[in-house]
């Protein structure tokens, strides 16, 4: 079958060559992608396009939170599984990831690290993973050493994730004033509540209560007025700011 004089299978073969580029598997699936468009299109649909589809559709975030509450290692399982069989960069983040959800960063920079390997040595998505591990394991000024180096080669990145760390890591470091400055800026534009909720506990730690509460009881007032669902959403967060904003 020919759509506009080209093969349907060659149009599945560049499609699946895009989603291969974009979530970094190895190069070595582009290569069975265009040499054997057919077949490697049935096999890389089946063993890495499908699995993602199905892990990560937005009409299965119900299933996955239920799945996560009665069986809370299945994506450990499946993600050691996966480099198990296929040891690639996306795999590799996969188990990062999962392993670090699952309260053991020091487990999961090693995979971070041998994702940041070849063309992806620089890959600035990673490396802000891999700072966020460290940090969780106690090394906060290798996270702080690294994301500088980050912004150095990249001046223009943008990430919250990445500054929300930063700001983090001086805070660990016992860099105060420097971290009010970093946190001061997060707080206005950081998406959900995370980092209020964190600088809101800093600051009574740092003996700030004044400024605490009247942090977390603006923010408060801002989760009220939002839908259940996002309120859910950011439980862990609100729940910290409640703290945050019941201290004396």
């Amino acid at each position: 079958m020919q759509f506009l004089g080209i093969g349907l299978h060659i149009i599945a073969a560049v499609f699946f060559a895009i989603h291969a580029v974009r979530t970094r598997q190895e190069l070595y699936w582009l290569l069975i992608l265009f040499l054997f468009p057919l077949l490697g299109s049935l096999v890389y649909g089946i063993a890495i396009w499908l699995p993602e589809v199905r892990q990560h559709r937005g009409v299965r975030k119900v299933g996955s939170k239920v799945r996560q509450l009665f069986d809370p290692t299945r994506e450990l399982r499946n993600a050691t599984h996966a480099v198990e069989l296929a040891p690639t960069v996306g795999n590799q983040l996969r188990l990062a990831d999962a392993l670090l959800a699952a309260d053991r960063a020091d487990e999961a920079v090693p995979h971070y690290q041998r994702a940041l390997q070849g063309q992806y040595a620089g890959d600035a998505d990673i490396q802000v993973r891999l700072a966020k591990a460290l940090l969780e394991t106690g090394r906060a000024g290798e996270a702080r050493d690294l994301l500088d180096r980050l912004i150095a080669a990249n001046p223009d990145f943008k990430s919250p994730t990445a500054h929300l760390t930063y700001a983090r890591a001086l805070a660990a470091l016992g860099d105060r004033e420097k971290a009010h400055e970093e946190f001061g800026v997060l707080v206005d534009y950081y998406p959900g509540f995370e980092a209020r909720a964190r600088y809101a506990n800093l600051l009574h730690e740092w003996g700030d209560t004044e400024k605490a509460r009247t942090l977390a009881a603006d923010a408060l007032r801002a989760a009220n007025r939002l839908p259940a669902h996002t309120r859910e959403s950011e439980s862990e967060w609100i729940a910290l700011l409640r703290k945050a904003d019941r201290v004396s």
